[in-house]
């Protein structure tokens, strides 16, 4: 059985508490992240949109934001994917207004982030068809390697880790981030 987006608004309805997404006609429920892997998407999102708001730049968003993607073709039939990144950001241009609904585009950068039940390859993969559908730069966080690879299309993975600093010229000129700065700080 092959699902729809609107069949997935009818489960999200009978099922707020569940996040999904649409992957060629299937309905993914994703599971929680861990507590440290969503603490680093908060710390991204917060060092992002200080930069973005001030200078309206355009919107970053968490993973609960849906994206309609470009239709799929295979076998004669096409299907809809809606994909949920740990993180993103549209340039303003793109997205002049915000929208009570998914927004039917590709966003410029997309990150996911390493649960500790995760995988690498299905995360690359998912990277990989934001790119190929028009994302400018894709990165994965690894915090049991603290690591960030940066993805860029037809180009070699830039690998990051502490003492490096992360800039996205090409979508945030001047801004830098300390790799050091993504992860969780420990109280004493």
């Amino acid at each position: 059985m092959s699902f729809t987006i609107t069949d997935l608004e009818q489960l999200q309805t009978e099922h707020p508490e569940w996040q999904m997404e649409l992957v060629e006609g299937k309905i993914v429920v994703m599971g929680p992240s861990d507590y440290e892997s969503e603490e680093i998407g908060t710390r991204l999102s917060t060092f992002l949109n200080i930069w973005v708001m001030s200078r309206k730049l355009g919107r970053v968003t968490g993973s609960s934001a849906g994206f309609i993607l470009p239709r799929i073709e295979k076998d004669d039939s096409e299907k809809r994917n809606l994909r949920a990144p740990d993180v993103s950001f549209v340039r303003a241009d793109r997205l002049k207004k915000t929208k009570r609904d998914f927004v039917e585009l590709v966003p410029d950068l997309i990150v996911e982030i390493k649960s500790k039940s995760d995988r690498i390859k299905p995360l690359e993969e998912k990277i990989q068809l934001f790119l190929q559908l028009g994302s400018v730069v894709g990165i994965l966080i690894d915090p049991d390697k603290l690591t960030l690879t940066i993805y860029r299309l037809n180009q070699t993975p830039v690998v990051l880790e502490n003492g490096d600093t992360l800039i996205l010229p090409e979508l945030l000129p001047g801004w830098e981030l300390a790799v050091s700065e993504l992860w969780p700080p420990e109280f004493e």
